[in-house]
């Protein structure tokens, strides 16, 4: 099925499978979810999510690599304004906390050390090209192009559904966000200022 082009019902149905699934190991992870609940919850079958995907795994892996292209499209860097990056990385992931939940799963269960990705499907170097590009410019600190993207990806997961402290929820009032916000705007530009 997936090497053939999908009709407008298959591409729904696919589609469908998605999103269910996406919620799905959002919160039960790779080893708890279980196809039976997506199958009932898409309204489709195992034999039409296998052809698309191929195995739980498989499907795993559409969603959460989905997911980090989603997070570099939507909230693309800007190393000029990390701070500014930081912050709409903050609200993405209020709109979003599946997307981060996705990733904390493939941190559990699948790497637990080094990158969250193999080296092949990184999305990271053009992040790491602009952050060098702004270090030369003097408008970033020196240091590893790697590590200051990590501190300040770190930053704006503070109060992310990952938090060990706490978990914000878009349900919470403006002014708190706004106040986050301010704090993790000025707290980046303070890490990642030159000195």
């Amino acid at each position: 099925m997936a090497d053939k082009p999908l009709t407008s019902r298959g591409a729904a149905t696919r589609q469908r499978i998605l999103d269910v699934a996406t919620k799905e190991f959002a919160e039960h992870g790779i080893a708890g979810a279980r196809v039976e609940r997506i199958v009932a919850a898409a309204r489709t079958n195992k034999a039409q999510l296998y052809g698309y995907f191929g195995s739980k795994e498989g499907l795993f892996d559409a969603i959460f690599f989905g997911s980090l292209e989603r997070i570099t499209t939507v909230v693309p860097i800007d190393a000029t304004d990390l701070a500014g990056w930081a912050v709409r990385l903050y609200d993405e992931y209020l709109r979003r906390p599946d997307l981060i939940r996705l990733a904390t799963w493939a941190r559990l269960e699948r790497r637990p050390t080094g990158h969250l990705v193999d080296d092949s499907n990184r999305l990271d170097d053009a992040k790491l090209r602009a952050i060098a590009n702004a270090q030369a410019a003097g408008i970033v600190r020196s240091g590893d192009p790697f590590d200051l993207m990590a501190v300040v990806i770190a930053m704006s997961m503070a109060w992310s559904p990952v938090s060990n402290v706490y978990a914000a929820s878009d349900q919470e009032p403006p002014e708190l966000h706004e106040q986050r916000r301010t704090l993790l705007r000025d707290s980046v530009q303070r890490v990642i200022s030159p000195r």
